[in-house]
């Protein structure tokens, strides 16, 4: 086999299949595992504009981005020229460690969201030595065969080798919206335009119809989104949260500048000395701002969607994690969701006669049974006759490992495929008893899937499965227990009622029939938007559905179970709590989506609208009736989409799940879109805000509970370091005011705003989530960070804290020295900011409800900074770089009693608004 070199640029449209594939050292089976990883390290990974990671040095510049780190540069060298050594020097050792602590920090959240985005990466089917392996996209290397069907992306450019009834959307490189349909046997011309080149496919477009198999040409850079990449730079924006508070810093930083340079000039008038006035400027403009705030927000962003995605829960969209604490409305798909996603057949009804299905899951180690006991010879032949259409039209197959049974590809199919030989089918000699001819696959407008498969006597047999309303509209004959009969109004009439009891049972039930045709009418009906017949099974030929699905005799019903899985009961309940709607929106019939919704308690009168009455409504009507609408069943994607936009226009934040290439409208519609990470379509998680790695619903709630949570410790830890700031702000503004020395060094306000507050917050906002998270209503869509109780608690703190250091400064200056009125003023400082970080956590849960442990770090660094703090004053040296003076034990535990009044009064004014709150509530 010819080995292949690299990325090459060919004509690949123009060449025969089998020069391409020649020519890619190749074959139709693909390659092989070693070959394929020899190939990766030649041509490198299947990546587009690969970033070139984390940048150290540009983590380090960024650090000295802000106006306050120049001010404090340029403050140390103004003290070094006025020969203050020990000020200058302290100055850029707190500039140098803040930039170390913030460095740190982000490149560690950097990390982290390099290798979260590794993990949601795109997958690819390929086949490798003959069998079809899910492998990264990105190692996907030229020569393999892709295997592709409808909701796939397509991982690399590649040529056409078979297909069935195969379109990709090719928007991505054409800017033409509508599916193309594509034909591996198509002649291309060298100068075929890239749009007209229907025996290839592209990377980065998706498959809408069908089924094909394609050997990869180019990968990477060297493809044709490669090349148009080339062209742009992207880059990544800042969250709405960013946007916000770095508006509110500049808006901080502009304010402070001004009241620095007022107070400056009055002190300027009153004739203090210009080394005391730059003193308190410097000093009253590291107050004011709080360095450690960007540095927080990422960590408390980063660290969040870390513990998502520890929750199963990958979050591909950053502007997520902030919309879904806002989320009022989920809307779910069941299967998979809702329930366990492991269908089980337990009825068929064939021959007007009902047979129960034991076993579990997929294994088909299981029985039918006629009325308790086994089936007799005649219930036997048309147990089989049901089992020819349940495993001839069928793309699934049964995998066994270690005694367990799992499904590959359709789980429905999967079941099927289980139920078939349960009834006599024989799975894996089916294909070479009766081989394909041709196949129509299954999409949600018509609601069917049909194989041709070639008779044991040489007549051609349309097989087809799909939902029994639609398919009896199609059928004129039915399999009785005397043999085949026309179907009359009673025969309708029976099966339809047998398929509601099925649905009551919160049965998914599927219709089954046959259609025989002669090689005329299959060369007729394919023939009609081609030149002539199938000839392969692989051959491509477009779906012509209208001239085979009609006149078909009707089988029989399949009725299967999909369970709720366990856990999504106690998940809808938690919604409730917490003021989220669930709606459940499904493809499946109105009374199997009543059930399960009646058996979660999504619904308590269990009623489900079809899509056949929202086909009815307006999109008014459907505006107006949306909140009273609990359950969709038989519904499209345009459907969905309606009913996604209905809630949205009533002002409510949607949440949207979807696996299906049908979902993904709706999923790219909603405010949050969800897709699952097991079962999903690539279409559908690329259109998607977040990844579901266990398509669970408990995982949705679970992640709506983590973006409450990161939005309220980002949120208290903003309001602990402004609350600080401005204690810190209005101590030295009004000494400055007053006429009294300036009461803290700017290496106070360094110390405090690095240490006391910066470590104190970053403990803050990775704080575990609060437990009455869930149990408060969404917050607005429109509400900011900062409200009127926010600004209010921050300024009553800043004035506690503000009170107490300016008693202490008071206390120590009569009769005092300044130096000894300053560690008083900076040690109650200290202290007021460590303890009030407990009080912190929560803004209604007073301190002593809340478990100090569960907070570890937090503990950790109020005990080393108290401890450092007390170190100042009695080690030299460190007292030197503080600018503390020795303080006696005594005094010491004055000031401690002071530094905690302000915790003792905010915790005061939580238990009295508990006891309002309760009060009100009661009356």
């Amino acid at each position: 086999m010819t080995e292949f070199s690299g990325n090459e640029h060919r004509t690949w449209h123009v060449l025969p299949v089998s020069e391409v594939l020649a020519a890619l050292g190749s074959r139709a089976g693909g390659l092989a595992a070693a070959q394929a990883r020899h190939r990766l390290g030649a041509c490198g990974p299947n990546e587009i504009s690969a970033s070139e990671g984390v940048s150290l040095w540009r983590l380090l510049l960024a650090q000295f981005r802000s106006l306050i780190v120049w001010i404090l540069v340029v403050a140390a060298i103004v003290s070094g020229i006025l020969g203050e050594a020990v000020d200058a020097f302290a100055i850029l050792a707190i500039v140098v460690l803040n930039a170390a602590m913030g460095f740190y920090q982000e490149y560690n959240a950097e990390k982290s969201i390099a290798a979260l985005r590794r993990m949601a990466a795109p997958q690819a089917k390929v086949l490798r030595d003959g069998r079809v392996t899910a492998v990264a996209a990105s190692e996907v290397v030229p020569g393999d065969v892709l295997a592709l069907e409808a909701g796939d992306l397509v991982a690399a450019d590649a040529r056409l080798l078979a297909s069935t009834a195969f379109s990709c959307v090719e928007s991505a490189l054409t800017g033409e919206s509508e599916a193309v349909d594509k034909d591996a046997g198509a002649a291309c011309a060298c100068e075929t335009p890239l749009a007209d080149r229907l025996n290839m496919v592209f990377m980065g477009t998706s498959v809408a119809t069908g089924t094909a198999r394609a050997v990869v040409t180019a990968t990477g850079m060297g493809t044709e989104l490669g090349r148009i990449a080339q062209l742009i730079e992207t880059g990544e924006e800042d969250t709405p949260l960013q946007k916000k508070l770095d508006a509110f810093g500049r808006v901080l930083i502009w304010a402070t500048l001004g009241i620095v340079a007022l107070l400056f000039l009055l002190g300027y008038l009153r004739g203090s000395a210009p080394f005391e006035l730059f003193l308190g400027a410097v000093s009253l403009a590291v107050a004011a701002v709080p360095e450690g705030l960007p540095a927080v927000v990422t960590v408390a962003l980063a660290l969040g969607v870390s513990r998502m995605a520890r929750r199963r829960a990958l979050v591909r969209s950053p502007p997520a994690v902030e919309t879904l604490g806002s989320t009022t409305v989920i809307c779910t798909d069941k299967t998979g969701t809702l329930t366990a996603g492991e269908m089980t057949v337990r009825a068929l009804y064939v021959a007007g006669q009902a047979f129960e299905v034991t076993g579990e899951g997929y294994a088909p180690d299981g029985e039918v049974l006629a009325g308790g006991g086994a089936p007799d010879v005649r219930q036997r032949e048309v147990l089989l006759e049901l089992a020819s259409v349940l495993l001839g039209c069928n793309n699934a197959r049964l995998a066994e490992k270690d005694g367990m049974w799992s499904a590959v590809g359709d789980p429905t199919e999967a079941a099927m495929l289980a139920a078939g030989a349960k009834a006599g089918g024989d799975p894996d000699g089916f294909d070479a008893a009766m081989p394909r001819v041709h196949e129509i696959p299954f999409d949600s407008d018509r609601k069917l899937s049909t194989v041709v498969r070639r008779m044991p006597d040489g007549t051609a047999r349309a097989l087809v499965n799909g939902a029994p309303d639609v398919l009896l509209e199609r059928c004129t004959r039915i399999l009785a227990p005397e043999g085949v009969r026309p179907m009359t109004d009673g025969d309708r009439r029976n099966i339809a009622a047998q398929n509601a009891a099925m649905a009551s049972q919160a049965l998914r039930v599927l219709g089954s029939a046959r259609r025989d045709l002669d090689d005329a009418v299959l060369s007729a009906a394919l023939a009609r938007e081609c030149s002539g017949p199938a000839s392969h099974p692989s051959d491509p030929s477009p779906h012509a559905p209208n001239a085979i699905e009609q006149g078909l005799t009707f089988i029989g019903l399949c009725g299967m179970y999909d369970p709720p899985r366990p856990e999504a009961g106690e998940a809808v309940a938690r919604c409730r709590a917490a003021g989220i709607r669930v709606v459940m929106i499904t493809g499946d019939h109105p009374h199997t989506a009543a059930a399960i919704a009646r058996e979660l308690g999504i619904s308590a009168e269990g009623q489900a609208v079809s899509g056949a009455e929202l086909n009815a409504m307006s999109d008014e009507e459907l505006a107006r009736r949306v909140a009273g609408i609990d359950v969709y069943a038989r519904v499209t994607a345009e459907h969905k989409l309606r009913v996604i936009r209905a809630w949205k226009e009533g002002g409510a934040v949607v949440a949207m799940t979807g696996d299906g290439v049908n979902d993904a409208p709706a999923v790219k519609g909603a405010d949050i879109g969800i897709a699952m990470g097991r079962s999903g379509t690539e279409v559908t998680r690329q259109a998607s805000d977040m990844v579901i790695t266990d398509d669970n619903f408990a995982t949705i709630v679970d992640a709506v509970e983590e973006g409450r949570g990161i939005f309220d410790n980002i949120r208290k830890t903003l309001q602990y370091l402004l609350a600080g700031n401005t204690g810190e702000l209005l101590l030295m503004a009004v000494c400055v005011i007053i006429g009294l020395p300036v009461p803290l060094l700017p290496i106070h306000l360094l110390w405090i705003n690095l240490v006391t507050d910066g470590l104190p917050a970053l403990c803050l906002a990775t704080d575990p989530i609060d437990p009455e998270v869930m149990q408060r209503r969404p917050r607005s869509r429109t509400e900011g960070i900062t409200d009127g109780s926010f600004l209010g608690g921050m300024f009553l703190t800043g004035v506690l804290t503000a009170s107490v250091a300016f008693a202490a400064y008071l206390l120590a200056l009569d009769g005092g020295s300044v130096e000894t009125a300053r560690s008083w003023a900076f040690t109650v400082l200290v202290v007021a900011e460590l303890l009030r970080s407990f009080g912190a956590r929560s803004a209604t849960r007073p301190v002593w409800r809340a478990s100090v442990t569960s907070n570890m770090n937090l503990l950790l660094v109020v005990a080393l900074t108290l401890g450092a703090q007390v170190l100042s004053q009695h080690n030299e040296l460190l007292g030197r770089f503080l600018k503390t003076v020795h303080i006696p034990a005594a005094d010491a535990v004055l000031l401690f009693a002071l530094g905690a009044i302000p915790l003792l009064v905010l915790e005061g004014v939580k238990v009295m608004g508990r006891v309002f709150s309760e009060r009100g509530m009661k009356s």
